[in-house]
């Protein structure tokens, strides 16, 4: 059982009431909307000072042990606690996610026309960030369905009312992305009411992740493949892993630039950080019994993703389809059964989250200021807007692992992972470093080099309100490609217990089938 040590404030809890509060005074109070804008972003500023302070309290020494612990029996009729804590892992995404909010406010400032209904829309947003940090800070899993299936409710309405488009096809989008969610959230619902009912068989009723792993990972080899399969089916929607990732193409079509950035960028991760927190920890052995099925799905959604990057023409299909190849990468250096991978894979949920916010943004002007988000109607942007042009063509490379920016240590290291357990895996795996190259090269000489079209030569470059929201992803960007030590030597720890529990687990099956 992982240790856990509590802190002097309940700092996770102030983290989820504090945007929860906001969002209810923003959606129930007509009058506060049209000062909406000035709210949400100062809200969400002190959203991210409790964060810097909760990470100051953190004891890095010790990243893979849960801290800032803290624990209410809720509803004891059902087992079900508040019950809080993160390790680095947690914290770090939870670090991302309230960063990105008030980029995200500042970034749609005038979106509307109407200030009301973007005071509306960012009440929606304070609550999805309550719901990111729930979910990343809970340590018990039945409060942790609870926020993976409520988060549902605000991208719902974010999606649907809010996105872009005709009114038809963004609610076809949120009712796809609805029902496959749903469909995953049923199937994880099933797991845990058998791990209820065989905790149960023990007189123990608390789905506490240490007590149940305790319980779970002694179970038979059969068992544990059908529990692992509810979590990860669930999960594998989410990340989102071919060929469940059809619903994200739609999504990203239809929503706004920023519900894009905070499903894609910070609350897709849940799928990843759902495999590392609770696939590997609870059911070992059925990893291990899947491996190499999921790794091979996870290369299949590498060059999937990237060949159907190529093919796009709609610029946001585009950028959704690049993700559903770096999330095959991260996947893949989950279960590959390599602290190194796994350690990589960590450190590009968080650099797939500074890049992609950035890339997405920034179509959601370009689209914005030339009216399509068809990539054939531009030409010539970087003469017309050059700092745009720059900008993404950095947030691009950055996003396919060029050396020194934010995506190539990641990569690297779930590449290099890769190589020295399975060599045929990592060649065709490299085959996405590639179709990468091609997918965000491809599309920006459509766009932006040539001669620029009459009817586009009108479009503004960035303003200063937008240059003002690049500029941290920027220095992220840089920073984490020069200097992600770091952030490497804070997630390796977490790294080694999983890697372990896959590799020991794998041995276990080995020397069963031996006997």
């Amino acid at each position: 059982m992982s240790q856990m040590l509590s802190a002097p404030l309940p700092w996770l809890s102030i983290l989820v009431a504090l945007p929860a509060l906001g969002a209810v005074l923003l959606l129930a109070i007509p009058s506060l909307r049209r000062a909406g804008r000035a709210f949400a972003l100062i809200l969400s500023l002190c959203e991210l000072v409790v964060a810097i302070v909760a990470a100051v309290a953190f004891d890095w020494s010790h990243s893979s042990t849960y801290q800032l612990s803290e624990a209410y029996s809720w509803i004891p009729q059902i087992g079900l606690s508040w019950a809080l804590a993160v390790n680095a892992l947690g914290l770090v995404m939870i670090l991302l996610a309230v960063a990105l909010v008030p980029l995200v406010v500042v970034a749609g400032w005038n979106e509307d026309e109407d200030p009301a209904r973007t005071g509306a829309y960012l009440g929606w947003v304070l609550f999805l960030e309550s719901f990111m940090v729930l979910i990343f800070a809970a340590s018990d899993v039945l409060l942790f369905y609870l926020a993976f299936e409520g988060m549902l409710v605000p991208l719902f309405v974010m999606i649907g009312r809010y996105g872009v488009g005709e009114k038809k096809a963004r609610q076809r989008a949120a009712m796809k992305f609805l029902l496959f969610s749903l469909a995953g959230g049923l199937v994880m619902l099933g797991g845990l009411v058998a791990i209820w009912a065989l905790a149960a068989r023990r007189g123990d009723t608390l789905f506490m992740i240490d007590t149940l792993s305790s319980g779970t990972v002694r179970l038979p080899v059969g068992i544990q493949v059908g529990l692992f399969a509810t979590f990860f089916i669930a999960f594998a929607i989410k990340a989102p892993m071919v060929p469940l990732h059809t619903w994200l193409p739609d999504t990203a079509e239809n929503a706004r630039p920023g519900t894009s950035v905070l499903l894609v960028g910070i609350l897709d991760k849940v799928g990843t950080f759902g495999m590392i927190t609770l696939c590997l920890r609870l059911f070992p052995l059925g990893a291990a019994s899947l491996q190499w099925w999921i790794c091979g799905f996870a290369v299949l959604s590498i060059l999937w993703g990237g060949l159907a990057a190529i093919g796009q023409n709609d610029i946001m299909r585009l950028v959704s389809y690049t993700s559903v190849s770096h999330f095959g990468f991260m996947v893949l250096g989950i279960f590959i059964g390599s602290q190194i991978a796994l350690t990589g894979a960590m450190v590009y949920m968080v650099a797939h989250g500074v890049s992609i916010a950035a890339m997405f943004l920034l179509s959601g002007w370009l689209s914005r200021r030339g009216g399509t988000q068809d990539m054939r109607q531009y030409g010539g942007m970087q003469r017309v807007s050059p700092v745009l042009a720059g900008l993404w063509l950095f947030s691009g490379l950055a996003s396919v692992a060029l050396p020194g920016l934010s995506g190539f240590v990641p990569e690297y290291l779930v590449l290099m992972g890769t190589w020295k357990v399975s060599t045929l895996l990592a060649l065709f795996a490299v085959l996405g470093v590639v179709l990468a190259a091609l997918y965000m090269l491809m599309p920006y000489q459509r766009v932006f080099t040539g001669p620029p079209r009459e009817d586009k030569k009108h479009i503004a470059d960035l303003n200063g309100r937008e240059k003002t929201v690049m500029t941290p992803l920027v220095i992220a960007m840089l920073v984490l490609g020069i200097w992600a030590a770091p952030l490497v030597s804070a997630l390796a720890p977490i790294a080694d217990e999983g890697s372990h529990l896959l590799t020991a687990a794998t041995a276990t099956l080995s020397e069963g089938s031996a006997q």
